[in-house]
């Protein structure tokens, strides 16, 4: 095993023992709508205040990116941010952090837009498969920039500035409608963004920009127009962009809560965000109060019904919350099916779960099948990715004996001060 940041967890060995995980768990500001938050920090002249930022790791190395290209980022008090531009910020990413952080993709539009070129490694992040970025750069062509790409690095270029384009995503991806949109805002003419991406995080993105000056049609519809300011810089204000609660988290915490939850609040989140999941939990007999900003289980289900799960773009099931569902399935009576519709190779955490005890099949890099009930056992396993290793933390919280989770780092990109908040319902964990 690795020798790197690891989480263990002391199961509560069930369904075998009458344990619960009980209290209110809140949810933190989304990593996915803080990083473009602090991406678009370039496109404006004055300073742009953030509040509800999560601490995680990925909000760091995004921080250090901004640092490296001029941009000052102040962090304050109770997940506040404010982050200036200057008036000439650098055109190159630092690559020993952007080659390793996938998050690093959604500076290239607000770059690009602001300096006319941008210089940057192919991005990294977590090994979940193929993650190309031929629409980003195709997506710049069409608006003008020209791509110098080396054995290390790509260049895109566009000294006069970029100009309005029509640009159809061969398939929905959040990221590049992003910063295709955050590009726009600065370009020369209207771009029109076709398949575009409906995600939540999209719409907030918008609607704060549009607040500041930006000219946004479209916004959660699969077609967006922007048009384009000609390089004028936007004006905060006297905004502050507050960032939406982690719906990835909401999820993953409300999994957990039908997994070994009684009286389990899940705080600070937006329920609409979350109606493909709740759906799914309703139709496996699990006893959910809905309110306004807040999803409690009110008992763990002594019978789950097995179910099918499809994964697709919003409004459908997140891929992000597939790893963590799946252990849920592990605990249902009957065959469910996993179907993976944006990844390939997102399946492999489940031969861990095998090892763990669950009955588990990979048909494909897309399918797969789980039968339960299946008490699981504790193991030392190693996590992947971010999605996975917060599965195996879900996994070792309701299995018999003492699990231990290697490459903790990748939890904590995307999970603030994951330890403390689960002891706080119950959960025995600690991080070493």
């Amino acid at each position: 095993m690795p020798n790197d940041e690891r989480f263990i967890i002391d199961g509560l060995n069930l369904p075998t023992e009458q344990k619960f995980l009980t209290g209110k768990i809140a949810v933190s500001g989304a990593k996915n709508d803080a990083l473009p938050a602090f991406a678009s920090s370039l496109l404006f002249r004055d300073t742009l205040k953030l509040s509800n930022v999560p601490e995680i790791s990925d909000i760091t190395a995004m921080a250090k990116l901004l640092e490296v290209l001029g941009v000052k980022t102040e962090p304050k008090a109770g997940g506040r941010w404010e982050l200036f531009s200057g008036k000439s910020p650098s055109a190159t990413l630092e690559p020993d952090i952007a080659k390793h952080f996938r998050g690093s993709v959604i500076l290239l539009g607000p770059v690009l837009a602001r300096t006319g070129e941008v210089i940057f490694p192919h991005p990294g992040g977590c090994v979940i498969g193929e993650r190309p970025i031929d629409l980003f750069l195709s997506g710049f062509q069409k608006m003008g920039a020209e791509i110098i790409e080396s054995d290390h690095s790509y260049a895109l270029r566009a000294p006069k500035g970029l100009h309005g384009a029509e640009i159809f995503f061969k398939h929905q991806t959040v990221t590049a409608t992003e910063t295709l949109m955050m590009a726009a805002v600065l370009a020369q003419g209207k771009t029109v963004l076709k398949n575009a991406a409906m995600e939540p995080e999209v719409v907030a993105l918008g609607e704060f920009l549009i607040k500041a000056g930006a000219k946004i049609k479209g916004l959660g519809s699969s077609t967006i127009e922007i048009t384009g300011r000609g390089g004028k810089l936007l004006s905060a204000a006297k905004l502050t962009r507050k960032i939406i609660p982690d719906r990835i988290e909401a999820g993953s915490f409300v999994i957990l809560g039908a997994l070994a939850g009684k009286n389990f609040t899940v705080t600070n989140l937006e329920p609409k965000h979350l109606e493909s999941l709740t759906s799914l939990l309703l139709e496996m007999g699990i006893k959910l109060k809905i309110e306004t900003s807040a999803i409690t289980i009110l008992e763990r289900a002594t019978t789950l019904k097995p179910i099918n799960l499809r994964t697709h773009e919003y409004p459908g099931f997140p891929t992000d919350l597939q790893a963590p569902m799946a252990v849920l399935l592990t605990q249902a009576t009957g065959r469910s099916a996993i179907f993976e519709t944006i990844f390939e190779g997102r399946l492999g955490y489940l031969e861990t779960l095998k090892l763990m005890g669950a009955q588990a099949w990979i048909h494909d890099p897309h399918q797969a099948s789980l039968e339960g009930p299946t008490p699981l056992r504790a193991q030392e396993v190693t996590s992947p990715d971010l999605r996975a290793g917060l599965a195996y933390i879900l996994a070792g919280t309701i299995a018999r004996g003492k699990t231990v989770v290697h490459n903790g780092h990748y939890v904590d990109r995307g999970y603030a001060k994951i330890e403390a908040k689960l002891r706080g319902v119950g959960v025995t964990i600690s991080k070493e």
